[in-house]
């Protein structure tokens, strides 16, 4: 799998009660998005009125304990109708606040983040569905290497930064740096495939019902993933006009 949220899945799992179908994935995935928006507006709201240090400190416990649900989340597949909503909620917090930051000294650059994070959506959905791309054994390994190796990048930078030190290139407005950012933004772009393909063989394996929420919940985490890399990739190209 490429994913790794995804890599969690076990395909043997059998039958329990009523199976995953794919339009209760749709339904609990913008369940899990409404959540994460009204925590996000909140942060948002905090970074307007001033009150940063209150934001940072939610920022800061939301990406701790969201990190925490994610690897029970992932490693136990226990709870999932509560701990992904918390997760949503926390991640949210995080986001928000992020993004209040970048439109603060890039006025716009959210509401364009958005747009080509739902245009990258809606074309990895249509060459999903009409097979242009196919999730393959060696097409998610090929992304799941990929994936596995930016997630080491950043290991490396956010280590390095406590030195005082960090990655060449990469994280600046270079043109190696808009490079890696529009590389990094095509991963997370196809990890939307395996996410997809995840949804759609749990229907038809006749997977449990809690496993909607499982697929809703690497649905979110690769969007946020894919928006944030849009946010820093358009954050990169405006500051160098």
């Amino acid at each position: 799998m490429a994913n790794p949220v995804m890599n969690a899945f076990d395909e043997s799992i059998a039958l329990e009660g009523k199976p995953m179908t794919i339009n209760g994935t749709v339904n609990k995935s913008f369940l899990l998005f409404g959540i994460l928006l009204l925590t996000a507006c909140y942060s948002w709201g905090l970074i307007a009125a001033g009150l940063t240090d209150k934001a940072s400190m939610l920022m800061g416990a939301g990406s701790i304990i969201g990190f925490i649900l994610a690897l029970i989340i992932c490693f136990t597949r226990k709870a999932l109708h509560i701990l992904t909503p918390i997760y949503a909620a926390c991640e949210g917090l995080l986001l928000g606040g992020v993004s209040a930051v970048y439109n603060g000294e890039y006025s716009g650059i959210v509401f364009q983040a958005i747009i080509v994070t739902i245009i990258t959506l809606a074309s990895m959905l249509i060459m999903y569905k009409s097979k242009m791309i196919q999730a393959t054994p060696t097409f998610k390994k090929v992304i799941f290497t990929a994936t596995l190796s930016v997630a080491l990048i950043y290991l490396i930078q956010f280590i390095a930064s406590f030195f005082g030190r960090g990655i060449p290139q990469i994280f600046t407005n270079s043109n190696i740096g808009i490079l890696f950012s529009v590389i990094v933004s095509l991963i997370a772009a196809f990890n939307l495939i395996v996410d997809f393909d995840f949804i759609e063989k749990g229907e038809a394996n006749l997977l449990p019902e809690k496993y909607e929420w499982y697929g809703a919940f690497g649905l979110m985490v690769t969007l946020v993933w894919l928006y944030l890399e849009i946010l820093r990739l358009l954050a990169k190209s405006r500051s160098r006009n």
